[in-house]
């Protein structure tokens, strides 16, 4: 392989007969990349050598050859098989790109009725709240792209106005503060990208932060008020009955079997089988409902009379 004339390993993109204007761009790029645009933009003609050629003659002669050669075998691949028996009979490269041309780019009305209703495309798009701002960014240059490879000129700036007044009402403060900041004809595609997912990054995080909130909030309201946790106790254990729990209304207690009132926690009562008394060391009461203090307080009473 020549130094002067590389070929890159690179497979060239592959025409379907959809996209024509796409593919052309792809494929003047790849043949350029491999010194092969010469031979589709001009129909030389390869001369024979001349007697007693000299060893310049003889590689430029060679190199031409060549590079014609390269250049109709990449249109060869670079097209689907439909396509490819339509063209396979033509000697020259530039007879095939030619073809290729004409039939599937269209005429100057053909192209004109395409940017009409691409332009009317674009008029009618709006950011919707759902869309991110790289995701509406990307369906307008889609648009603005396919009417630039029609030949067609489309500014930047024309984007920038039509971003500026289709963006919904939560951008206002960034479209504000770059106003004050900078002249909004001027500013480029790229900075009013940047600046608008700027804020939408902003407002996620704010988000996020609202969430992780409201679930701890929400966690927190199956505990029993402040810092104080609501055990649940099984039937059958130490023979409390179950306990049941709304989040994120008041508790509610079913009735405790011991003292049969409801809405009465387990471990407040004072007649829990395996309650030790303090002052007579009987089990099934509490101190504060033993019978000696009743019989204390009939002593007491009976002293002061």
């Amino acid at each position: 392989m020549d130094a002067e004339t590389p070929f890159t390993a690179l497979a060239p993109p592959v025409f379907d007969g959809e996209g024509y204007h796409v593919w052309a761009a792809k494929m003047e790029a790849h043949l350029k990349v491999n010194n092969l645009w010469e031979a589709v933009e001009e129909d030389y003609e390869v001369l024979p050598l001349p007697a007693n050629p000299t060893m310049a003659q003889i590689k430029t002669h060679k190199e031409k050859k060549s590079r014609k050669s390269k250049a109709r075998a990449s249109l060869f691949v670079a097209v689907s098989s439909n396509i490819f028996i339509r063209i396979m009979t033509m000697k020259s490269t530039f007879e095939v790109w030619n073809f290729l041309k004409e039939e599937y780019e269209g005429d100057e009305k053909i192209k004109g009725m395409k940017v009409l209703n691409l332009i009317r495309e674009f008029e009618v798009q709006k950011m919707k709240e759902s869309e991110t701002v790289k995701e509406y960014f990307d369906k307008l240059l889609r648009i603005a792209n396919q009417v630039r490879l029609l030949g067609y000129e489309f500014p930047d700036s024309r984007l920038v106005q039509k971003i500026l007044v289709t963006i919904p009402e939560r951008f206002e403060a960034t479209i504000a503060s770059l106003e004050n900041s900078k002249d909004l004809s001027k500013i480029s595609l790229a900075a009013l990208m940047n600046a608008l997912q700027a804020q939408e990054q902003r407002r996620l995080m704010r988000s996020e932060g609202s969430v992780e909130g409201a679930l701890a909030a929400k966690a927190s309201s199956s505990y029993g008020g402040k810092g104080k946790k609501v055990e649940s106790y099984k039937k059958g254990n130490s023979g409390f009955d179950s306990l049941n729990t709304n989040i994120g209304t008041k508790s509610y207690f079913s009735p405790y079997k011991h003292y049969g009132r409801e809405n009465h926690p387990p471990w407040k009562c004072w007649r829990k089988p395996d309650q030790q008394c303090e002052k007579c060391l009987k089990m099934g009461h509490h101190q504060r409902i033993c019978r000696s203090n009743n019989q204390q307080k009939t002593v007491t009473q009976k002293n002061v009379q």
